[in-house]
């Protein structure tokens, strides 16, 4: 990997035309504290501008992704201590990010970890990952998508299950659920996520964001307002170089030099 650079409890690195952010406090099982969320995020959207990265990789460790928020920041905390933290906004600006975005999930992902994910596109998990919304175990509920991601991607009764009862879900359990792409050995887990992203990379940079957008549209949208938007889209690349070469490439039976224009 190039370019790496330290956040302390976030590092972003290059890896090609993939963006790496790793979440890096150990100690804490990658908790994710007001700062650990600003870092992440920010260290998202720098790559997200950067005209040179085509699809972005969120990462822990092997031992968690993300072990849910920081709880010694939230335990006395009031309704305006809430509002004033920013820490929901953060969220939001990581349903604005325009790159495909692969997470790579190991151990806990749990609480904000497991909304984390969700709120990825892509999401390759080791054998060793665990899924779950337990904050009904410290009296409160999810609050940044939990209630309302897992129900859209496991349905209405293993959500409930899992929000109410705290159920957590396995990696193969997660996968049977679709919530997970795949499932492979916990030493495989980061290289298998990173092969995932450097695929994405490597295809039409401006067609892969607008198709994107559409797939997460998707269950937002009734299917005539839907599929008018993704005609839209659709015929919006035609604007694009990339549909040019791409065409072109696969007439002459090459492959195609896509340059994100």
């Amino acid at each position: 990997m190039d370019a790496a650079v330290s956040l302390e409890e976030v590092v972003a690195e290059r890896a090609g035309a993939v963006g790496v952010v790793r979440l890096n406090r150990p100690q804490a099982l990658n908790a994710l504290s007001y700062g650990v969320m600003e870092k992440l995020v920010t260290a998202l959207e720098v790559f997200d501008a950067d005209p040179e990265v085509h699809c972005l990789l969120l990462a822990g460790s092997e031992r968690a992704f993300a072990a849910g928020a920081d709880i010694k920041e939230l335990e006395g905390a009031t309704p305006v201590d809430m509002l004033r933290s920013g820490q929901m906004e953060r969220w939001g600006r990581l349903r604005r990010l325009k790159k495909p975005l692969v997470a790579a999930v190991s151990g806990f992902a749990l609480g904000g970890g497991c909304e984390l994910a969700m709120c990825c596109d892509m999401v390759v998990a080791s054998e060793s990952a665990v899924f779950g919304q337990p904050e009904i175990d410290i009296g409160v509920m999810p609050g940044a998508g939990g209630t309302q991601r897992l129900t859209r991607a496991v349905g209405k009764v293993l959500a409930m299950e899992m929000v109410l009862a705290g159920r957590r879900l396995s990696a193969r359990e997660a996968l049977a659920y679709g919530l997970v792409n795949k499932v492979v050995p916990v030493e495989a887990w980061y290289d298998e996520a990173l092969a995932l992203a450097e695929t994405v990379a490597k295809k039409a940079p401006l067609a892969a964001q607008l198709a994107k957008e559409c797939v997460s549209r998707a269950l937002d949208m009734d299917l005539e307002t839907a599929l008018d938007y993704e005609r839209r889209m659709f015929y919006l690349l035609f604007a694009s170089s990339d549909q040019k070469e791409g065409m072109k490439a696969f007439r002459e039976k090459r492959k195609a030099a896509f340059t994100g224009s």
